[in-house]
Parts: C-alpha cells; structure tokens; sequence
C-alpha cells in the first residue's frame, strides 16, 4: 500500500505543507486584547494554551509580521477572550483589524485591557515573560482574573483546515 502522505521538507522555502499539517489540529478561537495609547486594539488568535495552575499562567503567540505584534509583546497587561461558536463576526472583525470595538460590546476590564461582553471565558493577565520563537513571540502572561459564564453552556467557536466550526459531542 502507498503512502499518500504529503511531506514538508524543512530545507524548502514552502511552508506550504507545513501549514497544511498544523491546521489538520483544531483549536479554539481567542480574541486578545490590549489598551494602547491610541485607544483599544484587537487580535484574534488561535495559539493560546493554558501552561500552569500554580502560578496560573496562559499563553499565545503572535506573528512578528503583523503590524499589531509590537503593541502586544510591548503590553504590560492584556485580556484573553474565549470565543463561542456565535461570536464568528469578531473572530472575523480581529483577525483583519486591530480597531473597530465601537462594533462590539466592551468595558475596561480589571486590569484596565478592554474585555468583550458575552465571551465563554475571559482571562486577565499581567505579561509574565515574552520569548523570541522563529517568525512569532511567545507570550506569557499571569492570570490575575479570570471569569466564565456558567450558564451560558454554548459551544466554543473551533478553527481547523481553515475553516470556523463547533464541537459536537458524540451522541453515544
């Protein structure tokens, strides 16, 4: 039998595969957000994770290209948003502005870092550390506050092969 699998060869300029291989793992969607001097700015991002209980840290990593990048890595606090399967407009609305929160629902969360209303979780976070990764940064963050609505049970909002979706459990 012929294995049909496509390779990324590390040695190639292409990323293409490679790309192609890491968006075969789903992930949730997360709007970060920040207060800047020249007002509320926004990232939607899929590379958060939680890292630690003791202390309680998370984290994210966006690209050094991005035109918002300095503004994060640069912040002393930021706020980490949970996004469900509803919430596909700001997912949408981050991903190709860093402005535009008169669209949104928002106050100036604990730490001062805007926090969108009617999120699953929200997380707020003093920067912990901040790490060179290639082409993107690691940032780490202390979780100083952290809130969830209990009951609102709604799905949250995935992202895979370049595609939004859902979980659906399994009914069996």
């Amino acid at each position: 039998m012929k294995n049909s699998m496509h390779l990324f060869d590390p040695n190639s300029q292409d990323t293409t595969d490679l790309r192609r291989a890491f968006g075969r793992f789903a992930t949730g969607v997360t709007v970060v957000t920040v207060q800047t001097p020249d007002g509320p700015m926004g990232m939607t991002a899929n590379s958060f994770s939680s890292v630690s209980l003791d202390p309680a840290l998370v984290l994210w990593s966006p690209g050094i290209a991005s035109k918002r990048h300095d503004a994060f890595a640069g912040a002393a606090q930021f706020a980490i948003h949970i996004l469900g399967a509803d919430q596909q407009a700001q997912a949408d609305h981050f991903a190709a502005n860093g402005d535009g929160f008169d669209q949104f629902d928002w106050v100036a969360g604990p730490n001062g870092s805007p926090t969108l209303n009617g999120c699953l979780a929200t997380f707020h976070c003093d920067t912990f550390a901040v790490h060179p990764a290639g082409d993107h940064s690691i940032i780490l963050g202390q979780v100083t506050h952290a809130a969830f609505h209990p009951e609102k049970n709604a799905p949250a909002l995935l992202f895979e092969q370049s595609r939004y979706g859902r979980f659906s459990p399994d009914a069996g």
